[in-house]
């Protein structure tokens, strides 16, 4: 029996056809997204003309000032010599408008623009949709009920448990200096303002500064925060079905996991205390609530609780929010009045003559301590705990010199870069504490450690308070001194860490 050649190459035919349609199809896609990014890129340089910034690769933009470590830097030579605000290309496609003058941080801030969305749904794994992440009307909800939670009634018998978490702290730091008097402090002082916000928002007992699991957590929200970083400042990571298949998505997921867990445990523990009848009947007879059962007990406007889902990001969102952003404030304080001995000197006799030995601070004690303040602010200054934070404009904006932006373009407001900018503070670098000093003058908006408008940090007063009783406490108990061969680089997280740590050397006073 013969084969006839055509019943092979008919199918053969039909398979390199649909091998050309398909490589066809693809072609124009390719072609189709080129268009697509090329008219992004022309739409973005237009809504820039008008600001001048570096010379920039057309393809990797100002990538070289990411990568080199200086991006702290970079920002502060584009403050001196860019008025107000310059662009910064992440890649062709991509850019932000660094923003770090006090009038359009004023008029930006004074809006309700939402959060960028392009960064924010990297952290939404993470911490959930919650006050951070939130925009719109279900913001302003969510905002107004917890807002009873800072209320200055519930704050001052706070005072109690914020020094017996730093007396532990300091207790282990006399045990730790008597094998080396060298000290890195900030993951020492991130397990304390863990135990604090803990103690205080979510009614725990007991000390989290020995605890393992509190350790890891620690480790994952710093795992998170670079992670977060990382993945934003890659093209290649933008899309989250790839992403998740890299190994650093593997790695943020654990981490996510990790952070969930701790949270997790903390909502079940309360909700279990809850189930009993006196402490059930406790909580209700309190005039104002803690913030966890703030949320336990919430119902929104149509009558419903708060579902599990936003019950865990509220929870997710202060924990991190509540203790990360004021461990990097109490750790760059003391590293700051540690290379300002005078300062510190000065600071330690104001509290020795308001405390005596500590053995007890009070909310009436924080108001009388104007030196320290005006230190502890000029160190926010320096080192911003939250370096920057970013905008997508809702609709066109126009700034006080006339340039503009249309509606969806998206802003970085830098803290840092403002707190350094020489046309706003006169010698940025130096550590003044007189800038801050009763009736002296400044913008509005010129010293934004906790953001601005609206929108600005809910727990400020709760983050204020906390760095002043750790600041007194531990000048009552230490000098401080920097480690020379181990100068802090500052590194801008979603807090501002140090790339190497904060070593201090200590010295127990007698």
């Amino acid at each position: 029996m013969s084969v006839s050649v055509l019943s092979f190459t008919r199918p053969l035919d039909g398979v390199s056809g649909l091998l050309q349609v398909a490589s066809l199809l693809g072609f124009t896609l390719l072609l189709l997204k080129a268009a697509q990014l090329y008219l992004r890129r022309q739409w973005l340089l237009k809504a820039v003309q008008h600001f001048p910034s570096p010379p920039s690769h057309w393809l990797f933009g100002h990538i070289q000032e990411f990568q080199d470590g200086q991006e702290l830097q970079g920002l502060q030579k584009r403050a001196e010599k860019y008025p107000c605000a310059s662009p910064r290309w992440l890649w062709g496609s991509k850019v932000t408008l660094e923003v770090y003058n006090p009038d359009y941080m004023k008029v930006i801030l004074g809006r309700s623009d939402p959060k960028r969305h392009d960064s924010s749904r990297f952290l939404a794994p993470w911490i959930g949709y919650g006050l951070l992440l939130l925009n719109g009307q279900r913001w302003f909800q969510h905002r107004r009920m917890l807002t009873p939670a800072f209320h200055y009634d519930i704050l001052k018998p706070y005072m109690r448990l914020m020094a017996d978490s730093v007396h532990v702290m300091l207790d282990k730091w006399e045990d730790l200096i008597r094998q080396n008097s060298y000290l890195e402090i900030f993951e020492h002082v991130s397990l304390m303002t863990l135990d604090t916000i803990m103690k205080c928002a979510f009614s725990y007992q007991g000390s989290q500064q020995a605890d393992r699991i509190s350790q890891s957590y620690i480790q994952a929200i710093q795992d998170l925060s670079n992670l977060f970083f990382s993945r934003v400042r890659n093209a290649f990571h933008q899309n989250d079905i790839i992403y998740k298949l890299t190994p650093e998505g593997r790695w943020n997921h654990r981490a996510c996991q990790l952070a969930h867990q701790h949270t997790d445990r903390v909502i079940k523990l309360r909700k279990a205390q809850l189930q009993e009848e006196g402490e059930l009947e406790k909580v209700r007879s309190k005039r104002h609530l803690d913030f966890l059962d703030i949320l336990l007990f919430a119902r929104m406007e149509d009558g419903s609780s708060l579902s599990d889902k936003d019950l865990r990001a509220e929870v997710d969102t202060f924990m991190f929010e509540g203790h990360d952003t004021t461990a990097s404030g109490i750790s760059w304080i003391l590293y700051a009045l540690a290379t300002h001995p005078e300062h510190q000197q000065m600071c330690r006799q104001e509290i020795q003559i308001l405390l005596g030995d500590g053995a007890s601070i009070t909310w009436d004690h924080l108001d009388k301590m104007p030196y320290t303040t005006m230190c502890i602010k000029e160190a926010l200054r320096l080192y911003p705990p939250v370096p920057g934070i970013g905008r997508e404009l809702s609709k066109p904006i126009s700034f006080p010199d006339g340039r503009s932006l249309p509606k969806g373009f998206p802003v970085s407001l830098s803290i840092y870069a403002l707190h350094h900018n020489p046309n706003v503070w006169p010698n940025p670098e130096v550590f003044d504490p007189s800038r801050f000093a009763p009736g002296s003058a400044r913008h509005s908006h010129a010293f934004l450690p906790f953001s601005g408008g609206a929108r600005n940090c809910i727990g400020k007063q709760f983050a204020m308070s906390e760095m002043k009783v750790a600041v007194a406490l531990t000048l009552l108990r230490f000098e401080l001194a920097p480690d020379p061969s181990r100068v802090p680089v500052p590194w801008p997280r979603i807090v501002l860490r140090s790339k190497n740590g904060i070593h201090l050397h200590l010295r127990k006073l007698l």
